[in-house]
């Protein structure tokens, strides 16, 4: 009897931002926090995950050398076997990192400036992705969301139990994502802020929320900096 194929997983972790909002010269994955780069909690996370395989390192043009040797050769992170360049959008840089993971089953796409996620967030998306073929982690919220009018009075309140703050990993078969990037810049589509929108965009497809964890922040101004910190001792 013919062996079943075996599971193959890859994360595509992008750094490749510039993070106009911190401030300064560095870029915000590159910052310190707990005397290591934002980048390297969530590359050693994926390092410690059994459930992926590979991962693809998404970096600016010119700052390839420095992650292989300041962040992945310093630390010892084995399973990023590529790192390649990303293009001018999040988007574009999303599918050099899917280009780079061929031939795999399911594909973690993370951001590089979110250092907190943890092994039980990943496991739920991974067993949630393996019976929808697509999900993203997020939160429901926490705050009333008012909707503006450009003159910047509220115009709407949503009911809040029925809202969630996005975050990443998010996750998918990999044929179904890479298939609709494809898809979507042949489109040139417009206004696209997170894969999960790509999919739906293109495919119509519904895409599952998997709890994630309101630690699970994303470094975008100094006062993120500061709550990170806080994590890190406990």
């Amino acid at each position: 009897m013919q062996e079943a194929k075996r599971e193959r997983n890859t994360a595509v972790v992008l750094a490749a931002g510039r993070g106009s909002r911190m401030g300064g010269d560095v870029h915000k994955q590159y910052l310190l926090i707990g005397g290591k780069p934002v980048l390297y909690y969530s590359l050693k996370r994926f390092e410690d995950f059994s459930g992926v395989d590979e991962v693809i390192l998404v970096t600016g043009k010119e700052e390839t050398d420095y992650c292989r040797e300041q962040i992945v050769d310093k630390y010892g992170l084995k399973k990023v076997k590529k790192i390649v360049p990303g293009g001018r959008e999040r988007y574009h840089s999303v599918y050099e990192g899917l280009q780079a993971a061929a031939d795999c089953d399911y594909v973690f796409i993370h951001d590089g400036a979110r250092p907190f996620l943890d092994e039980a967030m990943l496991n739920r998306a991974l067993e949630t992705v393996r019976q929808t073929k697509a999900c993203v982690v997020g939160m429901p919220v926490k705050d009333t969301i008012k909707v503006a009018d450009g003159a910047g009075y509220a115009v709407r309140t949503p009911d809040r139990s029925t809202l969630w703050t996005v975050q990443t990993p998010q996750v998918f078969s990999y044929t179904l994502i890479r298939n609709a990037y494809e898809k979507m810049l042949l489109q040139k589509l417009q206004g696209i802020t997170d894969d999960a929108m790509v999919l739906e965009q293109v495919t119509g497809k519904m895409v599952k929320l998997v709890p994630g964890s309101y630690r699970n922040i994303k470094i975008t101004t100094p006062e993120d900096l500061l709550v990170a910190e806080a994590f890190l001792r406990g």
